[in-house]
């Protein structure tokens, strides 16, 4: 056990998520100590389950979190009806494609551009594909040992962090997909019926509109037209930038 107190170091741990704006693992949270005050991991996970349960029991609207590249403070997605006020911009609109280029590399990675385009029937954008690496989604994990060698994409932690995921295993199955897509198309409904639909924003890339609305943790994938096939598209939650 270190030198320093558990209320202090539990303290300092605290603070640290709180003002870091990124998530911070372990091994960062073992170097805000001088050595000889240095905690082992044992005791940083220790205060971390600490802080995770008092947050808890307080009923507080902020939760500590786990996603891939670590442990953050965020805000809890109940709140963001409310917490949604604070940004003015509009949530940014994504097309089709898009979204189907990005839930396909998701669930069925290791894959190549190729047969991304066998999947969707279409040739995929080079917008989209310089969209979702810009953005830190995807990644090119290695080449593919053909004529050509191809990219081989996968996704990065930064496409877990955003979804408020901790591993790929996270994702919502399939059938999960379908029961959201089911309420989804009634929600679509609704809307056209009472002819009311989400206002002008940002178009990126190019192609049939597709909302992605972002409040606090969550993000839900909405196609404006017709519902994503089961090997093509998903429901995903995530974080945004309340956190």
């Amino acid at each position: 056990m270190s030198l320093m107190t558990l209320e202090k170091m539990q303290a300092i741990i605290e603070a640290a998520l709180m003002v870091a704006g990124r998530p911070l693992t372990v091994v960062s949270l073992q170097n805000l100590f001088p050595e000889e005050e240095r905690p082992n991991a044992a005791e940083v996970k220790s205060c971390l389950a600490a802080l995770k349960e008092r947050y808890q029991s307080l009923q507080s609207g902020i939760e500590l979190h786990e996603v891939a590249s670590g442990y953050r403070l965020q805000a809890k997605a109940e709140l963001s009806p409310w917490l949604a006020k604070l940004w003015e911009e509009r949530a940014p609109r994504y097309s089709r494609a898009f979204l189907e280029t990005l839930a396909i590399i998701a669930y069925k990675q290791p894959i190549t551009r190729a047969e991304i385009e066998e999947i969707r029937g279409v040739t995929v954008s080079s917008n989209i594909m310089k969209t979702l690496q810009e953005r830190e989604w995807i990644r090119i994990i290695g080449y593919r040992e053909v004529p050509g060698k191809p990219a081989i994409y996968g996704t990065a932690k930064t496409f877990l962090d955003y979804f408020n995921l901790k591993a790929l295993t996270d994702l919502p199955t399939l059938a999960e997909f379908k029961n959201l897509e089911a309420q989804e198309l009634q929600v679509q409904l609704a809307i056209e019926n009472s002819r009311l639909g989400p206002e002008n924003s940002e178009i990126i890339p190019e192609e049939n509109s597709a909302t992605i609305v972002e409040e606090s943790n969550i993000i839900a994938f909405h196609d404006s037209s017709q519902q994503p096939g089961e090997n093509n598209e998903e429901n995903m939650e995530s974080n945004s930038q309340v956190i």
